[in-house]
């Protein structure tokens, strides 16, 4: 069986040769389909009609999306530039075309390296090996620095490969967003370097919580350039917010009505960033995972939630947050169900939020806990306090929990699941002096 590829030259004089040489030649190679622009390629690659494309490198709209939908239909790109062109391989490189061609290499050098990119794309999926957190100075908070006036990347960071860990939760604001936000200053409080993105298709509000301008470019940006080229931690970091030396904050979009912006084939390529960027990225997710678009449209219809599953597809871990209270427990119960009819594979672990006396009857951490495990088969990973005064006082302030109270027992149970999360010990003595002073 020959090897099924379509071809985009924009009229150049290499496809016409290949075409012909591929039909009358021994090569195991059939160019099935010759492709009109970007939007032709990507229709029919998502028909299934072809195993490779053949795409020229001065090609209008051939960009690191159009790359990764290929990829998702199953198509390995291979990019055919002008021999000594070394500008545009670059370019095609740079969207993410690992295979490249020359336009008058001969038949059978073009139909090994087609046949050597379609063997690569079947092991894309291999991920490499997490490489070791490091520690770094005890900071202390700065004021904030908008993106792109930040401090340089060390150029040692390029090799690391950090931690994602998604913070979500069912609908009914279980508090997700104050508890990323907490989980991720506790973690720069250990010393880790820490990304806070805000993935919150339905309208995010970290900026707004922590006092940051929640028009700055942000999670947004970040998609539209790894679209245009391949996003480095350096171009990552200069949409950043830094909150310190240790802590850096991507916003994400204040209106609901933008959440195409975050479009599910660019947040790979930004979380990959983020673990080059930093130890530990904690992203602030949306609370919705239905997949009603593929239901309703026979093409490749955009996907509201398709963000919010894109991250949670690709993370280390996901802290799934419920209200402790009886309608809250009710949703979570059935927001696992969801998950893990997502099929997601990170590790779960549950938190309980506004854990307090009263809202359930009898002793309210033992009663939440035997719920938990008997309607879920789960037992709580930490049960956060309930402390509406600082949580309060923090949101008005535009400040973080530590700042308006540092003894306070909701940021104390906060900091001992970024430890856990982080796998050290928790600081439990600095705490207490903190308190007592």
């Amino acid at each position: 069986m020959k090897l099924a590829v379509l071809s985009l030259a924009d009229g150049a004089a290499w496809e016409e040769r290949l075409v012909a040489a591929f039909d009358h030649g021994p090569q195991p190679v059939e160019i099935v389909r010759r492709c009109v622009d970007v939007v032709d390629l990507l229709a029919v690659a998502a028909s299934g009609q072809g195993r490779a494309a053949l795409v020229a490198a001065n090609v209008r709209r051939f960009d690191a999306d159009a790359v990764d939908r290929l990829r998702a239909a199953g198509v390995a790109p291979v990019g055919v530039v002008a021999r000594g062109d070394v500008a545009a391989e670059d370019q095609l490189r740079a969207v993410g075309v690992e295979s490249v061609l020359p336009d008058d290499a001969e038949p059978a050098v073009a139909a090994a390296v087609l046949a050597d990119a379609v063997r690569a794309a079947g092991a894309d999926d291999d991920l490499a090996p997490r490489g070791t957190q490091r520690a770094f100075a005890d900071p202390s908070t700065s004021r904030p620095i908008p993106p792109g006036s930040g401090p340089p990347i060390l150029a040692d960071r390029s090799t690391r490969r950090g931690s994602v860990v998604a913070v979500w939760g069912p609908t009914g604001a279980p508090g997700r967003t104050t508890v990323a936000i907490a989980l991720a200053d506790e973690l720069a409080q250990l010393g880790m370097g820490t990304l806070l993105v805000d993935a919150d298709v339905y309208g995010g509000t970290v900026a707004a919580q922590i006092g940051l301008l929640d028009e700055s470019p942000g999670l947004a940006a970040a998609c539209r350039q790894a679209s245009g080229q391949r996003l480095d931690a350096a171009a990552l970091a200069a949409s950043c917010w830094q909150l310190g030396p240790q802590l850096r904050v991507l916003t994400g979009i204040p209106l609901a009505a933008r959440w195409p912006e975050l479009r599910p084939t660019a947040i790979g390529p930004v979380l990959n960033s983020a673990r080059a960027l930093a130890d530990f990225t904690v992203v602030d997710c949306g609370f919705c995972l239905e997949t009603d678009e593929e239901l309703s449209f026979d093409t490749m219809a955009p996907r509201r939630n398709g963000a919010t599953l894109a991250v949670l597809d690709d993370v280390e871990l996901i802290v799934v947050l419920g209200s402790a209270d009886p309608i809250g427990m009710q949703r979570l119960v059935r927001g696992l169900a969801d998950l893990r009819d997502a099929e997601v594979a990170a590790p779960v672990w549950v938190v309980l939020n506004r854990v307090r006396e009263g809202a359930v009857p009898g002793e309210a951490r033992a009663e939440l806990t035997a719920a938990l495990e008997r309607f879920a088969g789960r037992s709580p990973a930490a049960l956060l306090p309930a402390d509406a005064r600082s949580v309060d006082a923090a949101v008005a302030g535009g400040r973080l929990l530590r700042e308006v109270n540092p003894g306070s027992p909701l940021r104390q149970a906060v900091a001992e699941l970024a430890a856990a999360v982080a796998g050290v010990p928790a600081p439990t003595g600095r705490r207490r002096r903190r308190q007592r002073a």
